[in-house]
């Protein structure tokens, strides 16, 4: 689909390559052939690109062979491969050609046959393929395919039967073999491209010369760039400091041979230009005079084709540059990192210069230490939280005295638990332990590692862990026991049902009372003073102290505060049911994370802001959000339930793929205590089985998800889908706890969210006028929130009501109003589940059906055909209960899936989608076809060229209209 290219890196800026297969695949499916080359350097995309059309085509049928260096001699090889699922059709040849392909496939024995006969029969055999199901045939590596194979395909492709076949190659260079044929030349992606795909890979603050370098260098390859970093844990790479050192490229030993060719005095040049990411040549030029280096040296190093000595110091590419550097003595590296440091203007750049002259020392040293320390704070102004992480990590190991080298091992274990960097967080602190630390430090050092146990699995054992050091600190400091607290009842609401004893909300709260009293001021003291009277006395009691702290959150506390609390603070909104708060809180919480690398904390930020976008029904924004949050917890390698993408999977309502992933997150959080994701998972079920009328098992869940969820904020989210399912499978006593829980926290939050839910749950439960009253309520109170998908489950609930009533003019209106709402959400099980109620209302709704890979999705076209007809972003947002700027990022992927560039061309376009979906109908078309197989014969070149004649002023203000 080419709308979710952009989460596919060896896709990324290939937007227009895509459009051309999509339509080639398409052609195929509507009886035309076609073949195209994709030509392009090794690690431009060419395979991906041929896999995404594959992947376009699972309802054809796909065959394929790829080339391999140690098959290039076995004649046929690769024919073999591409037609082995096709051998059931050589009855259908005529007997020269079967007997041909027989002996060729090893079938029956004989002489070999005539080489034009083997390709005649193959030309043949694709032709009956294809007449059975539209064939597309994938052959990769064309450079490594044995000649006979080649040569045979070369053949056929030129002689293909006339409907249903679609034939993809993929080479390296221009090949005489393929000569002539239609072809697309893969290059670099463009800087902007190249730079949001760096973008996807380096999630966290990155100094931006040496992002520049690595742009430069890679050449916009996007294979290069994805993999530039991979695996590379981000203290490591400490915001572009440690760039030369963090790489290991896979292709030393063949570099080096080449590099010990070289004189020595070009080898230790291009040592100094490998230390210094950043491609300074004036920086490089003083190191040179340091190192004594002649000119001379520059131009033997240039001329093997290693580096380019001009404006911008460029290796042939990053692995290069760290194969030069990894492949040198220690000695030498210390001595260009000696010269580099004495090159740099320490005045300008005081942080560069300490961290080479740290890289060139062998032994400890104060000076340095103590240079890196006051230097660190720069660092991260230029590479976030991993660069200073770094900085203080390599103070620490610098420094000679053993009490002070403790004390800069705790600081440095902080800062790169903050930074994302567990495992040498743990390593520092036990360096930190092991030397002279007085009581208070020991305190804070057991605080720090109960803060570890908790970013290792956010368990059941690590509130009490905090709690044990808040009391240890006390003593000494009652502010930063307070803090502690405060971590202990955050990490409570994580453990939540799985708590261990002594680490409940209920106990973390009662032990701070003991120990810190209450009347705290500031917002910290707010979160502690309310959060211990919400666990400790109620809802009632807790619920005003929480709203004077968020409301603290607007204008009382710094970035580096807001950093530190925001974590909390979103939870506090959630417990209080401020959707208003918790949007604003949230998004705040991800700008921060993101601006400072604060990676510990990014995941959940994301997956906070990305169930905002869930509850507010706007699932396409949501998406790349919750896959950001994986992507980030892979690269520090954290533990992470995936909260948003229950969620989207519960609210889609794809059983399948839902459950699998609810089954994961139910093993993977058990195994952590994460009680908190248990309850998320059991209430994802929950929402699933509810949308698909599988109460019972609905009830099931729910009843689940309300035990693991304790004290936590999802209590009251499952309780509602608990209500529901209690109240469908006619079992209304088991919902009595969770209906007293509902009122009472929605009487102490009073917000439209949980009033709303508190009405459609009591409607459920009742009968008569009381139950219309309390539908029509929730449908008010949800109306003036931002939970979308429960507004649009009030009408559907609303609806059903009134059908069972014999009220069928009014269920018809709500059922459709659900109906509408819950397909333009994307909620398919709810919305299959109004059109089934609408038919029992005697009212004929066609069923909605999924759009095909090469077409817009149901939101895509409702949004694309109220645009079409003139109306606002603004206007089609209040029609489709979305926000002006997610219609504007809707519209985006329209224009690009249709090839267009303004909404007056959206009129023209939409014809060309089968089964156009008029607004507010179902979706019962899914492909985009138009001319789309006429792109074949079209080269890149000239697809580029009309790409760039486009307005893109005029373009962007189109989409934003």
């Amino acid at each position: 689909m080419v709308a979710n290219t952009d989460h596919q890196p060896g896709l990324h800026g290939r937007q227009s390559e895509c459009s051309v297969l999509a339509g080639l695949v398409e052609g195929a499916r509507h009886g035309r052939s076609s073949v195209l080359v994709l030509r392009g350097e090794p690690g431009a995309g060419k395979t991906v690109l041929a896999d995404y059309a594959a992947g376009l085509a699972v309802d054809l049928r796909v065959v394929r062979a790829a080339g391999t260096e140690s098959e290039t001699e076995l004649a046929y090889a690769g024919l073999h491969q591409l037609c082995g699922l096709m051998l059931g059709l050589l009855a259908r040849l005529p007997v020269p050609q079967r007997t041909a392909l027989e002996i060729v496939f090893g079938l029956r024995d004989g002489p070999a046959p005539d080489r034009l006969m083997v390709s005649m029969a193959l030309v043949r055999l694709l032709a009956e393929s294809a007449a059975e199901c539209p064939l597309v045939c994938v052959i990769d590596d064309v450079q490594w395919l044995d000649r006979a194979s080649r040569q045979a395909l070369a053949f056929a492709v030129r002689r293909l039967p006339a409907e249903s076949t679609l034939v993809i190659f993929t080479v390296r260079e221009p090949h005489q073999d393929l000569a002539g044929l239609p072809e697309m030349v893969l290059g670099g992606l463009r800087d902007g491209d190249a730079r949001a795909l760096l973008t996807t890979v380096v999630r966290w603050p990155l100094d931006e010369r040496v992002r520049e370098q690595i742009l430069a260098e890679t050449r916009g390859n996007p294979r290069a760039l994805v993999e530039l970093l991979r695996g590379l844990p981000p203290a490591r790479l400490a915001g572009g400091f440690g760039l030369p050192a963090a790489l290991v490229p896979d292709a030393v030993g063949g570099l080096a041979c080449g590099l010990r060719g070289l004189p020595a005095q070009a080898r230790l040049l291009l040592l100094a230009a490998a230390a210094d990411p950043t491609g300074d040549p004036a920086l490089l030029q003083r190191a040179a005079r340091q190192l004594a280096i002649p000119a001379e040296a520059g131009i033997a190093a240039a001329e093997a084709g290693l580096v380019t000595l001009g404006t911008q110091v460029l290796f042939a590419d990053p692995m290069t540059r760290s194969a030069v550097y990894h492949d040198a003595p220690l000695h030498d590296r210390r001595a260009v990192h000696h010269a580099l440091a004495e090159a740099v203007y320490p005045h300008a750049e005081p942080d560069r210069r300490a961290w080479h002259r740290s890289q060139a020392l062998g032994e400890p040293e104060e000076e340095a230490a103590a240079e890196l320390e006051l230097t660190a704070a720069r660092a991260q102004a230029r590479g976030g939280l991993a660069a200073r992480a770094a900085f203080l990590e390599r103070a620490a190991l610098l420094t000679p005295q053993p009490d002070r080298r403790s004390q800069r091992s705790l600081e440095a274990a902080a800062a790169m638990l903050t930074a994302g960097d567990a495992g040498n967080a743990a390593k520092l602190l036990d360096l930190a332990e092991a030397g002279m630390l007085d009581d208070h430090r020991r305190a804070r050092a057991g605080l720090l590692r109960a803060r570890l146990a908790f970013a290792v699995n956010h368990g059941g054992e690590a509130p009490r862990l905090l709690v044990d050091a808040a009391r240890r600190l006390a003593p000494f400091d009652l502010a930063e026991a307070r803090t502690a607290f405060l971590e202990a009842l955050g990490a409570a609401m994580f453990a939540a049902g799985l708590a261990a004893p002594g680490g409940t909300a209920a106990d973390v709260a009662r032990a701070a009372r003991a120990t810190c009293g209450a009347g705290l001021t500031g917002v910290p003291g707010l979160l502690l003073d309310g959060l211990a009277a919400y666990f400790s006395e109620g809802e009632i009691a807790g619920t005003p102290l929480l709203r004077r702290a968020l409301r603290g959150f607007a204008d009382r506390l710094s970035a580096a505060q807001e950093l530190r609390w925001l974590p909390l603070a979103c939870a506090v909104a959630l417990l209080v049911w401020d959707d208003q708060a918790w949007e604003t809180l949230s998004s705040r919480r991800v700008r921060l994370a993101r601006d400072a690398g604060a990676l510990s904390d990014l995941p959940l930020a994301l997956n906070s802001l990305a169930c905002l976008r869930v509850l507010a029904g706007e699932l396409d924004s949501g998406e790349p959000l919750a896959a950001e949050a994986q992507a980030v917890s892979d690269a520090v390698d954290g533990p992470l339930s995936p909260y948003a993408s229950l969620g989207l999977a519960a609210v889609r309502g794809r059983q399948d793929t839902a459950l699998a992933l609810i089954d994961s997150a139910v093993r993977d959080a058990a195994a952590r205590g994460e009680g908190l994701g248990l309850a998320a998972a059991k209430c994802a079920a929950a929402v699933l089985y509810n949308g698909i009328s599988q109460y019972a098992d609905a009830l099931s869940a729910a009843e689940e998800a309300v035990e693991y969820a304790g004290s936590s904020a999802l209590a009251g989210w499952a309780m509602a889908e608990l209500v529901e399912a209690a109240a469908r499978t006619e079992q209304p006593g088991r919902a009595g706890t969770a209906m007293r829980y509902l009122s009472q926290v929605a009487g102490a939050a009073g917000t439209d969210w949980v009033l709303g839910l508190r009405a459609r749950s009591l409607a459920l439960l009742s009968d008569g006028a009381a139950a219309d009253d309390l539908y029509r309520a929730a449908v008010k109170h949800l109306g003036q929130s931002r939970a979308r998908v429960d507004l649009a489950r009030a009408h559907l609930l609303y609806g059903e009501w009134l059908r069972r009533e014999n009220r069928r003019v009014a269920a018809r209106e709500q059922l459709r109003l659900a109906h509408e709402m819950l397909g333009a959400i994307g909620a398919e099980g709810f919305a299959e589940r109004a059109r089934r109620e609408l038919l029992a209302t005697g009212k004929s709704v066609r069923k909605r059906t999924l759009p095909a890979p090469t077409g817009l999705t149901a939101q895509e076209l409702q949004i694309a055909a109220r645009a079409g007809d003139g109306q606002t972003n603004t206007e089609i947002g209040t029609e489709l209960f979305l926000s002006a700027r997610t219609v504007e990022w809707h519209l985006r992927k329209v224009f690009a899936k249709l090839g267009i560039t303004s909404r007056r061309q959206l009129r023209h376009a939409l014809p060309a989608v089968a089964g156009k979906t008029v607004a507010g109908n179902a979706v019962t078309g899914n492909a985009v076809t138009g001319n789309a197989g006429a792109a074949l014969a079209v080269p890149r070149q000239s697809v580029a060229r009309d790409l760039a004649a486009v307005d893109v002023q005029d373009h962007a203000g189109d989409v934003r209209r």
